[in-house]
């Protein structure tokens, strides 16, 4: 097998397991691979590290898939692991909406499947992965069956490994919207226009969780996308809610959101959030809970501290518009600031404000976008909710 030698000094994130090889970790690569190949990884001493695909023109050269000398890159390895991926997720109780599979947490670098009840969405983001789209896509008309299979590689970290940005059906084609239930509330996923796969599964034992805290109060949301933390929110009891995103498109999919589940305690306003919140804090409008999930604010550690400001300033504005006692529920889905430091970000704007802050939950994603610990990537969401005294 052709293969990758890497340098005398590596990082002891490759020796704990992570399937990342930088560029300045590899001392050669036989000339003769090609991108996408499969290439055994070896230290400079010989010894044997794993099996992964390469791609010399990635910013990460090498993603390893397996540490065991005796396993085979095949059609079988994906089935298998896959596989795995679909036991851990019947154990943990996700088996009708959830993440399949999540990347390197599941042993699949760069490979995100989403399964939305029959229907499935595919996203391969890299190219040694994207070789393998069509065994994918047969492993899952094996296991499941499924109504339909759809592929949203429409981002531009594709264009980093050479390949084009492009979405559509890997199946018969079929209505891309589709209704799903999440926390006995019903939702239409646009899985071809919406956002990412079109629905953030990751968010859904965290929308549960505002469940008390919302009882017979007036709710804003900021950053609301489809309207999913507020259609909670008005389901749990909530007086009054409004729900804020500059997406007229996202605004209406909100309506029709609340439409299917009768709701008429709820509103969506198709309006910049950021300066809504701004505005309306010098006009010392005043809710019971404020709740903010923005996109993420960088993609680079160039950006972070960028990224700190923008969050400290949105939940020092979502604080300003709480009663004394309301409670602020707010999120970060970058990847790059650590939960320790989204905290102390929040505090900051706690003592700006001359707020104390009261936590209530603190916790990332679901487990279906499981955790490895040390590998940042995969502790990537923040959620808090706290009481602003």
């Amino acid at each position: 097998m052709k293969k990758v030698v890497l340098k005398r000094k590596i990082s002891t994130r490759i020796a704990n397991g992570h399937p990342w090889i930088f560029s300045n970790e590899i001392n050669l690569m036989d000339d003769e691979l090609l991108p996408g190949d499969i290439a055994s990884v070896e230290a400079y001493d010989g010894s044997f590290i794993g099996k992964g695909y390469v791609n010399a023109m990635s910013r990460i050269p090498v993603r390893l898939l397996t540490r065991k000398k005796s396993e085979e890159i095949n059609a079988a390895f994906f089935l298998q692991k896959i596989k795995e991926a679909w036991e851990y997720r019947k154990k943990i109780g996700y088996t009708e909406n959830c993440r399949l599979v999540f990347g390197e947490a599941d042993g699949l670098p760069q490979l995100i499947i989403d399964k939305f009840n029959d229907y499935f969405v595919i996203q391969t983001l890299a190219l040694g992965i994207d070789k393998w789209k069509n065994d994918i896509v047969d492993v899952l008309n094996q296991l499941f069956t499924p109504k339909g299979i759809f592929e949203r590689n429409d981002v531009p970290i594709r264009e980093l490994e050479g390949m084009e940005q492009k979405k559509g059906f890997l199946s018969t084609p079929f209505d891309t919207k589709i209704p799903i239930t999440e926390n006995g509330l019903k939702f239409i996923v646009d899985i071809e226009k919406g956002q990412k796969t079109g629905y953030f599964l990751d968010q859904q034992d965290n929308r549960r969780a505002i469940k008390h805290i919302v009882k017979d109060a007036d709710v804003l949301g900021a950053f609301c996308y489809t309207g999913t933390f507020e259609i909670h929110a008005a389901a749990y009891g909530a007086k009054s809610v409004l729900g804020l995103d500059i997406s007229e498109n996202a605004v209406e999919q909100a309506r029709e959101n609340a439409r299917l589940n009768h709701l008429d305690n709820i509103s969506f306003q198709a309006i910049n959030a950021f300066d809504a919140l701004k505005q309306w804090s010098k006009e010392e409008k005043r809710w019971d809970v404020v709740m903010l999930d923005p996109p993420s604010f960088t993609k680079t550690r160039e950006n972070i501290q960028n990224a700190l400001s923008g969050y400290k300033e949105i939940n020092l504005r979502g604080m300003k518009l709480l009663k004394p006692g309301g409670f602020l529920v707010t999120s970060s889905c970058t990847n790059l600031i650590s939960p320790e430091l989204f905290y102390q970000t929040i505090e900051m704007a706690a003592r700006d404000t001359k707020r104390t802050l009261k936590q209530v939950v603190y916790q990332a994603q679901s487990p279906d976008h499981p955790i490895i610990r040390g590998w940042e990537n995969t502790n990537y969401l923040k959620f808090l909710i706290v009481q602003v005294l």
